[in-house]
């Protein structure tokens, strides 16, 4: 990049800063695209301005920037993961899983992927697959109850109340609102270990 460019490309991130800092979004959007007119396929500003549009609501034209990011940066995983989040809150499943898949290539540590993956085998109602996934997502983010829960509803899904019963007593020992919750839905009432 020349350095007339370098240095516009610094002037803009560092607006888009001060901008983020100052809660004006649609500020730091504008500097986003300039960054990107200086500098095309910068990951930085492509996730940024991805994730402003998002939360904005404007998913199409942020799945959009995520499929630039993912192209220019194929190896990025993270990337991956909110190219299917947004694919999947669109209802494009089968785009949403292979986001996912290509994420959890990347890096099989990343809980969210799992957990994702999971809740569209559970749209897909393929029960098994989503019990694996969850129990993947649990093992790596233990404390998180959210992958408990659905894999608790997945269990009564393949007809399975025991380990529903065994995911609703390790809940009451960290997240015994969940446990109650679960308790109240499903009808399941499971005694703590004493």
């Amino acid at each position: 990049m020349p350095v007339a460019a370098r240095l516009q490309y610094r002037w803009h991130q560092m607006l888009a800063l001060a901008c983020l800092a100052c809660g004006r979004s649609q500020a730091a959007l504008r500097r986003f695209g300039a960054m990107l007119a200086c500098a095309p396929g910068d990951r930085h500003a492509l996730a940024s301005r991805a994730h402003l549009l998002a939360q904005a609501g404007h998913t199409a034209a942020a799945v959009s920037d995520l499929r630039a990011l993912t192209a220019s940066h194929a190896g990025d995983a993270a990337a991956w993961f909110n190219l299917g989040f947004l694919l999947h809150s669109m209802g494009d499943d089968r785009q949403a899983e292979a986001a996912f898949l290509r994420a959890l290539d990347l890096d099989a540590t990343l809980d969210r992927a799992w957990y994702g993956l999971a809740l569209l085998h559970i749209r897909a109602r393929r029960f098994d697959d989503a019990a694996l996934a969850l129990q993947r997502n649990t093992r790596l983010q233990p404390m998180s109850p959210f992958g408990w829960y659905q894999l608790a509803r997945v269990q009564l899904d393949r007809r399975r109340p025991d380990e529903a019963l065994k995911i609703i007593r390790h809940l009451k020992g960290f997240e015994p609102r969940v446990a109650a919750q679960l308790e109240r839905e499903t009808g399941l009432h499971a005694q703590p270990l004493a």
